[in-house]
């Protein structure tokens, strides 16, 4: 993982999500990216202004690099201006620099409007071409990655996001928590949990790296993952983001949005279309 990107828009939001990078940059020794995206609608009357802002925008991006270089010595940095809808052009860049990570500010959401995310944040995360984590403006970063959360639920993609969280865990010497949730009666969806928690335990005791196992019974899944991650003082949750799509728009499953809006803490979203079936069994 060498390569993260951060979608900035000059926010407080971007502003902590740039932070929380960084602290995935000096772990990794990778080069971060900053993207900005003018979004704005254009005629030949605005564009005077718009160059000046782009300029505005330019310096700010070079003068916040120099500092964290200067914050941060042998940090490696660099800008990228674009223009267009903030999300398309954000996973074009991300795209053509091979990002490993891609990192998101939100303000969270609650209330009767806790299945959506901002408008761009939720855009990004569905048309990312590599997982994003988003992460919420008072965050407080840590020091460390010490324990990261892998709930499993009955779905085959599930398990592929296994294979990535182990590899972190690997870079920051953390713990895994697999979490198997049951929230059907069915014992067939029971047993299949219980298969993928035995396979996911062979793969960890082979990769060697430290984990605990649990399980708990659950009416609403992202309820149960929030309240244990909270109980478990976790790090980092790590989900699929059951990603579908329609004639119209892609649209999260609404467990993955949910945790996305109410999360305290980060949340890694990975698509199953990022991993081949060949490159993730275990």
């Amino acid at each position: 993982m060498k390569t993260l990107v951060v979608a900035y828009d000059f926010s407080k939001n971007a502003e902590h999500a740039l932070k929380y990078a960084m602290f995935f940059a000096q772990r990794l020794s990778a080069t971060v990216h900053l993207v900005w995206i003018d979004n704005s609608c254009s005629n030949e009357m605005l564009d005077t202004i718009e160059e000046e802002l782009r300029i505005e925008k330019k310096n700010f991006l070079k003068g916040l690099i120099k500092e964290w270089e200067e914050q941060i010595p042998g940090i490696r940095m660099k800008y990228h201006l674009g223009k267009g809808k903030v999300y398309q052009e954000v996973s074009k860049t991300a795209t053509r620099l091979k990002a490993d990570v891609l990192f998101a500010g939100t303000h969270g959401i609650s209330g009767y409007e806790q299945y959506w995310i901002g408008s761009n944040a939720y855009r990004i995360t569905t048309s990312a071409p590599c997982p994003v984590v988003t992460v919420r403006c008072h965050y407080e970063i840590p020091e460390k990655l010490n324990r990261i959360l892998l709930p499993l639920d009955s779905s085959m993609e599930t398990r592929k996001k296994l294979p990535f969280a182990v590899e972190l865990a690997e870079l920051f010497g953390a713990e895994i928590h697999l979490l198997k949730i049951y929230n059907s009666p069915l014992s067939v969806i029971r047993k299949r949990i219980d298969q993928f928690g035995e396979e996911a335990e062979k793969y960890l005791k082979e990769s060697g790296v430290h984990y605990t196992l649990s399980a708990l019974e659950a009416t609403n899944v992202a309820t149960t993952i929030l309240n244990y991650a909270e109980e478990n003082k976790i790090d980092l949750i790590t989900i699929m983001t059951e990603q579908e799509t329609t004639t119209a728009s892609r649209f999260l499953g609404p467990y993955a949005q949910q945790l996305i809006n109410s999360a305290l803490m980060p949340v890694m979203s990975l698509r199953a279309t990022y991993y081949s079936q060949e490159e993730n069994e275990f």
